[in-house]
């Protein structure tokens, strides 16, 4: 009984020390399925597919822009300048608002937003993410390159 507990005790040690020298990590799928860098690919299609329909607001940008943000207007501008060689998609989104803006490699995109909120501006841009929060209480402009 001895001989069986040892024996036992030894394979459990030399099973839990699971050395890997000499040989290459392999690529593991995320929980999504896809390999890394396929963000990128995904991206590209999400811009393609949402510049086919998508209608910017110029004509209210323009106004909010030329008018310096008028105290009665309840809503403000957001525009981001993407400086990067990779097109991309901004989400824009905040209680109760949500929005999807395909901005081409050197483009600018924006869009209206109701004033004095917390706005969460997120995407992928080339093979890094973008992610920031701002209180947004006037128009709000930024450039954007990896």
């Amino acid at each position: 009984m001895k001989k069986l507990f040892a024996f036992s005790g030894i394979s459990l040690i030399l099973m839990s020390c699971n050395a890997n020298y000499n040989s290459y990590p392999t690529r593991i799928p995320s929980t999504s399925g896809s390999y890394p860098g396929s963000t990128v690919m995904s991206a590209e299609r999400e811009y393609a597919e949402l510049i086919k329909t998508y209608k910017p607001e110029t004509a209210d940008v323009l106004n909010d822009l030329l008018n310096e943000d008028s105290p009665g207007n309840p809503r403000t501008s957001i525009s981001v300048e993407n400086k990067s060689p990779c097109n991309m998609v901004l989400t824009v989104s905040s209680t109760g608002f949500f929005k999807k803006i395909p901005i081409g490699s050197g483009k600018v995109g924006y869009t209206m937003v109701p004033k004095n909120r917390n706005y969460r501006l997120s995407g992928m841009l080339c093979n890094s993410s973008y992610d920031s929060t701002k209180y947004i209480t006037t128009s709000y402009a930024i450039k954007i390159s990896n």
